[in-house]
This record gives C-alpha cells, sequence and structure tokens, in this order.
C-alpha cells in the first residue's frame, strides 16, 4: 500500500469541496450543508493561525466567511481552483477585520499626560468645520467618485461591500476613489490659490 503525499491529500480535498458546492449549486441541499460543514473545518485551521493571539475571535470570522462564500457563490467558475477562490474570500475578511479590530483599539487608546494638554489646546470646532467642508467638496463629485470615497476612505468598508452597496463593479469603485481623491486633491488646490 503506497502512502498519499500531501499534495496528493490536498488535491482530492479540493476536488471533493468543488464537487459538493457544484452539486449544492445545482440543487442539492445534503450536498451544500456538507459543503460548508467541511469547509469550515479547512477554514477554523486557517483562521487559527492567523488569529493566534485572539482565539475567541475564530468563531466569529469563521460565520462571516461562510456567509461570504455563500453569498458569492454565484461569482464561483467551475473551471477554476475552489482553494483559491475561498482563500481571496478567507482573505478579504481577515483584513476587513483586522481593519476594524484597529479601528476599535484606537478608540481605546489612553491619552498620555502630554496629549491632554495638547487637546485642550485646540478648539473644539475645527474638526466640525474641517468636516463641513469635506462635506461640501464631496457634494460637487459626482456619484459614482464621491459614494466610494464615503463607504470606502470615510466609512471604512471594503471595496466589494461598497461595490454591493453601489451597484458598481469592484474596479469601478477603485476608480471612482482614485478620480475622486484626484479631483478633490484639484479643488482644495484650486481654493488655496487667490
Amino acid at each position: 500500500m503506497q502512502r498519499t503525499t500531501s499534495q496528493e491529500q490536498l488535491n482530492a480535498r479540493e476536488e471533493q469541496l468543488r464537487a459538493l458546492l457544484l452539486r449544492g449549486m445545482a440543487g442539492d441541499a445534503g450536498a451544500y450543508r456538507q459543503f460548508l460543514a467541511s469547509l469550515g473545518a479547512h477554514l477554523r485551521g486557517y483562521l487559527r493561525r492567523r488569529l493566534a493571539q485572539r482565539p475567541a475571535e475564530v468563531e466569529d470570522l469563521l460565520q462571516e466567511v461562510l456567509l461570504a462564500v455563500h453569498n458569492a457563490r454565484h461569482t464561483y467558475h467551475d473551471d477554476q481552483p475552489l482553494t483559491a477562490w475561498v482563500q481571496a474570500i478567507a482573505r478579504y475578511k481577515l483584513a476587513d477585520h483586522f481593519r476594524a479590530f484597529a479601528r476599535r483599539e484606537a478608540l481605546h487608546q489612553p491619552l498620555d499626560h502630554d496629549e491632554d494638554t495638547e487637546l485642550f489646546a485646540f478648539s473644539d470646532d475645527e474638526p466640525a468645520q474641517a468636516s463641513r467642508d469635506l462635506g461640501l467638496l464631496l457634494q460637487r463629485l459626482p456619484d459614482r467618485q464621491r459614494l466610494p470615497i464615503m463607504h470606502v476612505k470615510l466609512e471604512g468598508r471594503s471595496v466589494e461591500d461598497t461595490a454591493r452597496l453601489t451597484g458598481l463593479s469592484s474596479s469601478a469603485v477603485k476608480v471612482g476613489i482614485h478620480r475622486g481623491l484626484k479631483a478633490l486633491a484639484g479643488m482644495i488646490g484650486g481654493k488655496a490659490k487667490p
């Protein structure tokens, strides 16, 4: 009896998962449930390695990834490797998770004594004025530029979430951000001139 190599095992696992997904997409609910359960077991290990410092967050993130796979299943093409498709989704969700974690942590950073004195040295209405100015500038942009900037840059959403919200493609969201930021820079530069 020959021992199979780890690559052969990975290939067999890939084919098994792919077959279950395709059967599930064809209407076999049992195969689809089995696909999600098997995929969840494999993703759990992938996420545990990446969240070793925060193991309590693995299960929540696993559910998010499985939901994203479920919602994006119509984008899978049977001629592409399943694991590459799933890993791309998992990487995006992991990146979103780390960004959200960083934002939450930044809100809970204690102020040093020196920062306390700086905090009270500035007027409270400066950020509000800057926010109003930015809002006025954004209103001058077309929706295809303004909405991607608002969702991705200001709200911290992913490009994919923004694409779903706006009905734009992911590449159109990226182009909209690039062109919109360039237009905003031009507006600000134009305002600075006498």
